[in-house]
């Protein structure tokens, strides 16, 4: 593709922050098979950063690149981009893991979570997206991308010893955290004591939460318990629960009843509204019931992270039928260009994620849309079109024949626009 010496070196900039092998994984994945119009992996990659960062449907793509190049279909254009989805996320996975020490016994401090992504016209959920990312450096570590029929999980995270991971209450399932718990991962999560089962230590009894919290003294409490699976496996666990300010109790039961679907709700339900209850299996020793509460209250990054996915970078707005092998290309070329923001925008402005040895004074979501104004400004390479190349861009975007017809004046308005326009 010929662009001028500054667009070119604009572009190899951020082609640089790729993996040195990318060329290769294109050919290894066949999204990258032969030169024709597209002549190497980094022209295709501009098409990918056209089709997911400039968000241009097909036949703008196709557009663009003829101003910048030659004539090329939008036929082309999909075929191309439809072969790109495993080579994206393999380039993905280097970036996310270069330069990550595998030792283990390392912290890491993780926050997961899933959202859900539909494509126009669908009911309900067509995508589940898997996020995991370092809450100090609020990178990101690892995606995945599964069906609708795939729930989320601590399964999908490749999960190691030394990690400690923030997650929600739809994470109190006892099986999983018992395996991540055997390969040294340790777990902190908002306690859901209704689908927990919970026993004292040696597993003999079962622990009433609510007759716990009945009993309590203070306004903090700390239990230490048994999550056992069917199966008879153990893992040892801390309940930390604290008790909401008084004034605040009255208001948190009326909330609670007003999203129960039952009137006749229990009074263990309305209790537990009054309190914040915390799971952990990293010991009170380490992390006692005032810190293990404050972590907890950061996992609302994650959160932020996918809003901030979806607010500037436009992830959800997917735009093909359910079955396109251009929704995973779309998806996972969001991400690559996220994580693109991220590396440069630390690079230019030295603005990183909750770091210890910095003190936080800005936030990064703002410095990403400043720097994606300018990775737009790059991939669109205006400067580079060839104005030579006019009619046949017109050409390659113009409409197909189709029975509804593009509107147009009636006759009788064009005649009077010719003669008194």
């Amino acid at each position: 593709m010929k662009l001028t010496a500054l667009d070119v070196s604009k572009l190899d900039e951020l082609i640089s922050y790729l993996p040195v092998d990318y060329e290769k994984t294109a050919k290894e994945t066949k999204a990258f098979l032969r030169a024709r119009k597209i002549k190497s992996p980094a022209d295709l990659m501009h098409l990918v950063f056209l089709y997911c960062g400039a968000d241009q449907a097909l036949r703008e793509v196709a557009g663009s690149f003829t101003l910048l190049d030659e004539s090329i279909s939008d036929t082309a254009v999909h075929n191309r981009l439809r072969a790109c989805g495993e080579w994206l996320k393999m380039i993905l996975e280097e970036m996310w893991f270069a330069g990550v020490t595998k030792l283990p016994g390392n912290l890491r401090l993780i926050l997961i979570d899933g959202s859900s992504l539909s494509v126009p016209g669908a009911d309900g959920t067509s995508y589940r997206l898997h996020l995991a990312i370092d809450l100090v450096k609020l990178n990101i570590l690892h995606i995945e991308l599964t069906d609708k029929h795939v729930g989320e999980g601590l399964m999908h995270y490749p999960l190691r010893e030394g990690d400690i991971v923030v997650v929600d209450r739809g994470y109190n399932l006892p099986n999983q955290i018992i395996e991540i718990s055997d390969k040294g991962t340790l777990i902190t999560l908002r306690l859901n004591p209704n689908s927990m089962r919970l026993y004292s230590v040696g597993g003999k009894q079962k622990i009433n939460v609510f007759d716990a919290l009945s009993q309590a003294q203070t306004d903090q409490v700390c239990l230490e318990v048994w999550i056992t699976s069917k199966s008879g496996e153990f893992v040892k666990a801390y309940v930390h629960a604290q008790h909401l300010p008084e004034e605040l109790r009255p208001e948190a039961r009326r909330k609670c009843r007003r999203n129960s679907k039952s009137n006749n709700i229990k009074q263990e339900t309305l209790m537990y509204a009054e309190w914040t209850m915390i799971l952990t299996t990293v010991p009170p020793d380490v992390l006692d019931t005032n810190t293990v509460m404050a972590l907890y209250r950061l996992r609302w990054q994650v959160e932020l992270f996918i809003k901030r996915l979806k607010s500037i970078l436009d992830i959800d707005k997917l735009r093909c039928a359910e079955d396109s092998k251009l929704n995973k290309v779309w998806i996972y070329g969001k991400m690559l260009l996220a994580t693109l923001l991220i590396k440069r925008t630390d690079e230019k402005f030295g603005v990183g994620g909750l770091e210890p040895k910095r003190q936080r004074d800005v936030t990064p979501w703002r410095f990403w849309n400043m720097i994606k104004k300018e990775v737009m400004s790059i991939i669109l390479a205006i400067s580079s079109w060839k104005i030579e190349n006019y009619p046949q861009a017109k050409k390659v975007m113009t409409e197909r024949p189709r029975k509804r017809q593009l509107q147009s004046l009636p006759s009788r308005i064009k005649e009077l626009v010719e003669r008194f326009g």
